[in-house]
């Protein structure tokens, strides 16, 4: 179960990558850690969505798809930011 509820998202947010997603993966210090993108297509798939993401420009080549839940709205939030 996740720790922090998966957000609903809408075309235009400004996302970057959960910072629990990247502890699970150990991205946590990397350059995935600081990429940004906006939400441009949302589509259901199994129990989420599958999130369309148009990266900024220091992220062009990474993955345009990416589940919902391991995705976090840019801002404050203990999904972007690690606070409790």
């Amino acid at each position: 179960m996740r720790k922090y509820k998966t957000p609903s998202f809408a075309i235009g947010d400004k996302v970057a990558y959960s910072v629990q997603f990247l502890k699970s993966t150990g991205m946590s210090h990397t350059p995935l850690a600081h990429v940004r993108g906006t939400v441009d297509t949302i589509e259901p798939f199994g129990n989420g969505n599958l999130i369309g993401i148009v990266w900024d420009s220091l992220a062009a080549n990474y993955p345009r798809k990416i589940l919902d839940h391991n995705l976090a709205l840019v801002g404050p939030n203990p999904r972007f930011a690690n606070v409790d």
